[in-house]
């Protein structure tokens, strides 16, 4: 639902008071240590708000913006485009440098187009501590926003990166998507820029295959966690944001942790319409993910992602499945299934305390659905991938033979022999219809 025009007065302002008293409650329970602020904006009626950080992104930041801009001018109206520059107190200088750069840039109004608020997190008080990182950035980009939204609606955050291209119908896609209403949370199908060589395009690509061909496992599983956790491609009401509990802190898999809570409290879905693209690049901003990743790969030939076998997610799609059809059942029954299933299984389910969990699942749940749901809560995305670890037999197998066997048990049409087939086949799947296009 958009808007609430078809309802009465009286239902709407008990809406928007249930609303503030959640909005209460949620600044409540946010840590105070340091007060940031947004400036540059002095409205409270936007629709949409973006949240950006950015750390060292002078040279990237702007393209983003230039892609933001050439979206509609009415949607564009209507979003406020959240730019948190950031580092943390023993940032190198040369990261501190470029940030100032960045602030300088944006206080000319370089885009006037764009409502750009600042959050400036590098003043001394106003770094962040060297525990913290992305997460607290797009954290306090997000709480910030929520004073600037207009209930009345149904308001949308939106995650992107200073380094992440966006289409025209980017905004436009995202809008029409939360005024079908549907679940709480989205995720948006990206293509990473093509790299400035043939070796970071080949590692790109490779990473790639392996991030999709995970999303088609799950997807043929039955995980309800099947979704992709990429942090410029993701959106959430901002209902559902403060029904998960806000963003987390974390400097790296912020976006996984944060769309696990999304999944559990107001749920995840794609979203279709349009294509992000994040930049293919090395960086050693995060501890870990797509930058020091590539340059792992790159630098020292080391692959630090392991594709997930056929053999593995059968046994999730089996695990699964014996819940679902023995939700009535004793622990000691379901534990019987599992362990028939795979001893791997079933020794994970022992480490996990499952019986205990089952019995606990059993005593305060009296409907089989209700206690389903509870137990996807508990066998959580982190529990999945770590089955999934566990199950996959041999991590020095060829990629190509891993996905092509997975791809087959899926049902996937289409020749899946080469490399270059088998991520087509996936990037159709997953809405990225014609990536060679560019954006």
């Amino acid at each position: 639902m958009a808007s609430y025009a078809e309802l009465s007065t009286t239902v709407v302002w008990l809406l928007l008071q249930m609303i503030e008293r959640r909005l209460a409650k949620y600044r409540r329970a946010q840590p105070q240590e340091k007060v940031w602020s947004l400036s540059g904006n002095y409205r409270t009626d936007y629709r949409m708000a973006i949240v950006i950080p950015a750390l060292a992104e002078s040279q990237s930041l702007p393209a983003t913006l230039s892609a933001l801009a050439l979206n509609s001018e009415g949607l564009l109206a209507q979003t406020l485009i959240v730019v948190v520059v950031n580092q943390r107190e023993h940032s190198c200088q040369a990261f501190k440098d470029d940030n100032q750069k960045t602030l300088s840039w944006l206080a000319g109004n370089p885009f006037p187009l764009l409502n750009i608020g600042v959050i400036d997190a590098t003043a001394k008080g106003y770094e962040f501590a060297q525990k913290d990182g992305v997460g607290l950035a797009r954290k306090i980009g997000f709480d910030l926003s929520l004073e600037c939204l207009d209930w009345t609606c149904r308001p949308v955050l939106i995650s992107l990166d200073a380094d992440t291209l966006v289409d025209s119908h980017y905004l436009e896609a995202i809008d029409e998507h939360f005024k079908k209403g549907g679940q709480g949370g989205a995720v948006i199908p990206f293509y990473h820029q093509p790299g400035v060589d043939a070796v970071q395009e080949k590692a790109i690509r490779s990473y790639e295959l392996y991030l999709r061909s995970y999303l088609f496992g799950l997807e043929k599983a039955g995980s309800p966690y099947a979704y992709h956790t990429i942090g410029s491609a993701f959106c959430c009401s901002a209902q559902a944001y403060i029904a998960a509990g806000g963003m987390n802190r974390r400097q790296a898999a912020e976006d996984f942790y944060f769309l696990q809570r999304l999944a559990k409290t107001s749920g995840v879905e794609p979203l279709c319409g349009t294509v992000v693209a994040p930049a293919a690049r090395y960086s050693g901003r995060v501890p870990f993910g797509t930058g020091p990743t590539l340059k792992q790969h790159v630098d020292n030939n080391l692959l630090t992602y392991r594709f997930v076998d056929v053999q593995a997610f059968a046994v999730l799609q089996g695990w699964l499945r014996i819940v679902a059809e023995h939700s009535d059942d004793t622990a000691v029954h379901i534990m019987s299934q599992a362990e028939d299933l795979s001893a791997v299984l079933g020794a994970f389910l022992g480490e996990l305390d499952f019986l205990r969990v089952w019995e606990k699942l059993q005593r305060n749940y009296a409907s089989s659905a209700q206690r389903l749901a509870a137990f996807h809560v508990w066998f959580d995305a982190l529990r999945t991938r770590q089955l999934l670890t566990r199950c996959s037999s041999d991590e020095h197998a060829d990629a190509v033979a891993i996905v092509g066997a997975l791809l087959e048990w899926g049902g996937a049409a289409g020749t899946t022999g080469t490399f270059g087939e088998q991520l087509a086949i996936l990037e159709r799947l997953q809405g990225v219809p014609s990536p060679k296009g560019g954006i």
